[in-house]
């Protein structure tokens, strides 16, 4: 189980690492906290950025528990 729960976290970062690199460059510099204020704001992004900012939350919350799992997994082998 350990073993799957690795190849699954190995998976789901270099994916979340393609999606990062896939999404388009809002601005350069110290501007670019405006984009991040624009968002905030209620400006929402359209087309495929709107998707892969879904995709990439989506792998970001799977990286997220998968750790945990890990962890978790590790822990508990450990004391066995």
């Amino acid at each position: 189980m350990l073993t799957l729960a690795k190849v699954l976290l190995v998976i789901v970062s270099i994916t979340l690492i393609i999606a990062v690199l896939l999404q388009s460059g809002r601005s350069a510099g110290l501007g670019g906290l405006a984009g991040g204020t624009e968002q905030m704001m209620g400006r929402k992004a359209r087309g495929l950025d709107a998707v892969m900012a879904k995709i990439t939350a989506g792998l970001a919350t799977a990286f997220i528990l998968l750790s945990i799992w890990v962890a978790w997994l590790v822990s508990h082998s450990a004391s066995a």
